[in-house]
């Protein structure tokens, strides 16, 4: 028999650890277990194809809310097509009101409930040798020949997570990917929107076994390994075991994104952390809200002076990327209350914020909640909030289109010097998001996709109508932010046309005391070689007050937070 386990991941370059731990797992019967990985980006009618070719004999879908709809859709034409195929799920997505799942789907066999590492191998001893019937798993919803519904309610023991295998030692199937990794599971939290506060069991796997596998990742150069721990933090001696072997086993390459609590982060940790190689860590921290009675209503408790002067602390070493969340839709939070948890939390100038919704998940103490205080979500997929007492439908599409104008300009760190120009011009960073998502309504524009350089002439008029009187200071902002990431072979038609210069420009690259000191990295490349890695650009607005200087843009050095490139102030004449 043919086993065959599916992922379909949000991103190309994502991967899904759930079902090659299961194989890992499958233990005398990996054999028989293949894997099949798509993204959502794909045609429907493509995955149906692929997997159809493959003709399954078990069937095996990891579901999460970004793909259940597509599972689904697969799985009913996948039935039609190949009848005697058994189609099973596990997942979050699926692990709570199953039996009504099962019930709209007759064509699914069962549902793995929660973690399936020791439930996989048991369905598979029923299918492959007939050694176990379907009622000696614990944990399954499933559907007899008949078509009659069972649960078997019996939860499992936790897995300890050092009997969870390692599964990259074949690097193959995941290159150019992002590579997922725990250390721990369960959160000690009880945040009541979050899945992960059910399990309150904090297991955390053996540091020596931790260390190990991170250093196969290190001796592997993989870009990037994400852990997903919920918490990595909450256990101080487990976080420090493992941040300080990075540190002294860093191979330049690398780099490692953990989720944590800024608040409870202690001085021994922040001092570690702000020794890091720049780029060696990145950093996600849930805020989420900063209003007292709405994390109150969700069980958080957290303190946002502690995380502010952590991440302030952080930021000083600038080493390390800070990722920062906020979620609208919580109780008690109406827009004037929002408002001030995102500029409280856009001052803190993280490298990212999130401004995400609040997603009412099937098993979440939320979901029990909504009902009591009001709050209405979506029916399917991802159930984010429609309103609530607090916030209405038109206070979400105005936070929806804020949060448009913030991963365009805020995000993408490519206008930075533009956006902090126009900071100094509103009362509040929101107004200023607020105001830009208003100019591109007024325009039509939301919604659209433009190049990076019709979003800067986008910007333009915007900061030329948002700030009378300072067009030419914004408009040396835009080209700062323009090379800053690129040497543009198209230059902006209101740029100063540097055909005046071309002579001075050309005999600063000329001499050879300037390249030992401006350019030594490029020793034994010729003056013309060195003007097409590098840009020259005549600035005359200084913050203070108007004089002439040149920015040299060193795109073989860049920043590496930011990814901007490296700037010197240099003479010319």
């Amino acid at each position: 028999m043919k086993v065959l386990l599916t992922a379909v991941n949000a991103k190309y370059i994502h991967s899904n650890l759930a079902v090659y731990s299961l194989k890992a797992c499958a233990a005398k019967y990996a054999g028989q277990v293949e894997i099949a990985e798509f993204t959502i980006n794909q045609q429907r009618d493509y995955i149906l194809q692929e997997i159809y070719r493959k003709k399954p004999d078990i069937l095996a879908f990891s579901c999460y809310i970004w793909n259940i709809s597509c599972v689904l859709e697969t799985a009913e034409n996948l039935s039609r097509i190949l009848p005697e195929t058994k189609i099973w799920l596990g997942g979050p997505e699926v692990s709570y009101g199953g039996e009504e799942l099962l019930s709209r789907h007759p064509e699914l066999t069962g549902i793995m409930v929660g973690e399936g590492e020791r439930t996989f191998p048991e369905l598979l001893e029923h299918y492959l040798d007939k050694s176990r019937t379907l009622e000696q798993i614990p944990g399954i919803l499933y559907r007899n020949r008949e078509g009659r519904l069972f649960c078997n309610p019996v939860s499992r023991e936790y897995l300890s997570m050092d009997e969870l295998p390692f599964i990259y030692s074949d690097m193959e199937p995941f290159a150019n990917k992002i590579i997922y990794y725990e250390s721990s599971r369960g959160c000690p939290f009880s945040c009541s929107y979050c899945l992960s506060s059910i399990d309150k069991r904090v297991r955390l796997r053996r540091p020596e076994l931790v260390k190990g596998e991170l250093q196969f990742f290190l001796e592997h150069q993989v870009p990037q390994v994400k852990f997903l721990d919920r918490t990595f933090n909450c256990n101080h001696r487990h976080a420090m075991e493992i941040w300080q072997y990075l540190l002294e086993h860093d191979n330049g390459i690398t780099n490692f994104h953990f989720e944590i609590e800024a608040d409870i982060l202690t001085e021994e940790e922040l001092e570690l952390l702000g020794r890091m190689r720049p780029g060696l860590v990145q950093l996600e921290i849930g805020v989420q809200s900063v209003n007292p009675r709405t994390l109150e209503a969700v069980n958080r408790r957290t303190d946002f002076g502690r995380i502010a002067r952590a991440v302030e602390k952080i930021a000083s070493h600038h080493n390390i990327h800070q990722h920062l969340d906020l979620i609208a839709g919580l109780p008690f939070e109406n827009l004037d209350s929002f408002r001030c948890s995102f500029d409280a939390v856009y001052r803190l100038h993280p490298q990212e914020l999130q401004l995400g919704f609040l997603k009412v998940l099937k098993g979440s103490a939320m979901y029990e909640d909504a009902k009591r205080y009001g709050i209405v979500s979506r029916r399917e997929p991802p159930y984010e909030v429609l309103f609530t007492p607090w916030l209405s439908y038109d206070d979400i599409l105005k936070l929806k289109a804020v949060e448009e104008m913030l991963e365009i300009y805020y995000n993408s760190r490519q206008f930075a010097c533009t956006i902090q120009a126009l900071e100094g011009i509103f009362a509040s960073p929101f107004e200023l998001y607020e105001a830009l998502a208003a100019f591109y309504a007024g325009k039509g524009l939301s919604g659209y996709s433009f190049s990076r350089l019709q979003r800067l002439e986008l910007l333009r008029e915007f900061a030329h109508g948002a700030a009378p009187g300072k067009e030419r200071r914004m408009d040396e902002q835009l080209l700062k932010d323009l090379y800053l990431r690129e040497n543009a072979k198209t230059r902006p038609e209101w740029a100063e046309n540097q055909a005046g210069w071309k002579q001075e420009i050309a005999s600063f690259y000329q001499k050879e005391e300037q390249q030992h000191r401006y350019l030594p990295e490029y020793e034994g490349y010729t003056w013309k070689q060195m003007m097409k890695m590098t840009h020259l650009e005549r600035f005359t607005l200084r913050q203070e007050g108007p004089e002439e200087y040149w920015l040299l843009f060193d795109y073989g050095q860049r920043d590496p937070l930011s990814r901007d490139a490296r700037t010197v102030e240099v003479p010319v004449r």
